[in-house]
């Protein structure tokens, strides 16, 4: 299928499937035009893709884990390794969270018109 009628049965547009092309998440070959050519499966792996975007793993793990999938949930064939991955993503991402929540402390402080400890210095040395 060329990358037009790929774009209208995943819903997603041809510059984002040139991308995961880029990212080498989504394979095609080139017919004699030289227009993209999609196999059939590109559609699953295109949900694949979107439900792992979805769930915030950067194209660069997905990269790693996208051979690895299976089904339309997708599900996992666990793959060596895979797990450990999907781990250190998770806690990546709780760090993320961690900051994010004390950054919002701060910023809710200072528009509450309080000064969140963290935002309180030292009292100066007489």
């Amino acid at each position: 299928m060329l990358i037009g009628e790929l774009s209208r049965r995943t819903g997603v547009s041809p510059r984002l499937l040139r991308y995961y092309e880029e990212q080498g998440l989504l394979d095609a070959r080139r017919d004699t035009g030289g227009y993209r050519v999609y196999e059939e499966n590109a559609v699953l792996t295109v949900r694949h893709v979107r439900a792992l975007l979805d769930a915030g793993l950067p194209t660069r793990v997905i990269r790693r884990v996208l051979p690895c999938t299976r089904g339309e949930g997708p599900d996992f064939d666990w793959c060596p390794d895979l797990r450990d991955e999907l781990r250190r993503e998770l806690a990546a991402m709780d760090e993320r969270i961690d900051g994010l929540r004390r950054h919002r402390t701060l910023l809710a402080g200072y528009l509450s018109g309080t000064r969140p400890p963290a935002a309180r210095g030292t009292a100066p040395v007489e």
